[in-house]
């Protein structure tokens, strides 16, 4: 049995943060990851830098992962037709694109209703897939809006259905707000597979309420084989301190491990990655298995393993 763990620490998981990383720091990271085993990572996003300044040096990060590690599945964030180019100039052959769901999530976040989006990112991706790029697509907000409450399942197949029609070769569920529980991941796990059996289905989980690994551990059930994580559960609120946010790599990787599914990640090594952002940052991030294998208490003493 196998698992694929997109890792996002560089991408989804640093865009918030207002200490900015440079080119030569954002590879030692990636050295790290390659060293733990990590094949499949978003390195950034290729997004107006006035707008997110973390993400400037993703067209030169892009080149360089791709021209240093050959082995990994390289991939990053496209919102536009310019994004796009950028990424094309880059040698990217796989991209990430996402669409809201919610409408009120959709104008609080850009400006434009959903279905103008929808329309947007369906383009989108017909123009990358002509050009032989693998897009996944991600629903946001797909089992909650903070905004809206609940959002039907209808809305959400709906969705994926235009995603796939426009040429989508994967289909990623994004637990946007931490709202989802585990027999909310399974039904609707269940139901996009059954309509769309042969698209990758991948799942985008947030630690916000605690239930990030449950729900994890949901969607392995559902039949999802690859998952969303970042080191250190970097991302998300994480920001504002021990608040969680992204799935941690580390607790993915353990959870795996424990069922005897393989990862391809080497725990300890990764354990590397979440120490060097945590020197970077100047902070404890939320994850828990770097803080179990080292031993260290809540309160920064040495506690048992």
């Amino acid at each position: 049995m196998q698992v694929v763990l997109q890792e996002e620490s560089l991408g989804d998981g640093l865009q918030a943060e207002s200490r900015l990383f440079g080119l030569a720091e954002k590879l030692e990271i990636v050295r790290l990851l390659a060293l733990a085993g990590v094949h499949r990572l978003q390195v950034g996003s290729f997004v107006n830098p006035r707008s997110v300044p973390q993400v400037a040096n993703t067209d030169v990060l892009a080149s360089l992962v791709r021209r240093q590690y050959p082995d990994i599945l390289c991939t990053a964030l496209v919102r536009n037709e310019k994004g796009l180019e950028r990424a094309l100039r880059c040698g990217l052959d796989h991209l990430n694109v996402v669409v809201p769901v919610s409408d009120t999530d959709s104008r609080k976040q850009s400006g434009r209703p959903a279905t103008e989006m929808m329309e947007a990112v369906t383009r989108l991706i017909a123009t990358a897939a002509a050009a032989g790029v693998r897009v996944r697509a991600g629903v946001r907000c797909a089992f909650g809006c903070a905004y809206e409450g609940a959002v039907a399942d209808t809305a959400v197949l709906a969705a994926v259905g235009q995603l796939v029609a426009a040429g989508a070769a994967g289909v990623n569920l994004a637990d946007t707000t931490g709202m989802a529980h585990p027999f909310q991941v399974k039904d609707l796990v269940a139901r996009v597979r059954a309509a769309h059996p042969e698209t990758e289905l991948s799942l985008h989980l947030r630690d916000t309420r605690g239930l990030g690994l449950v729900n994890l551990y949901a969607g392995y059930e559902a039949g999802v084989r690859v998952f969303d994580v970042a080191a250190g559960g970097l991302g998300g609120m994480a920001v504002a301190g021990e608040v969680p946010g992204n799935v941690a790599t580390e607790d993915a990787v353990h959870l795996f491990q424990g069922m005897g599914v393989t990862t391809g990640i080497d725990l300890a090594g990764l354990c590397r990655v979440v120490e060097s952002f945590e020197t970077l940052l100047e902070r404890r991030l939320p994850g828990r298995m770097n803080r179990v294998l080292h031993g260290r208490t809540a309160g920064g003493a040495p506690g048992e393993c």
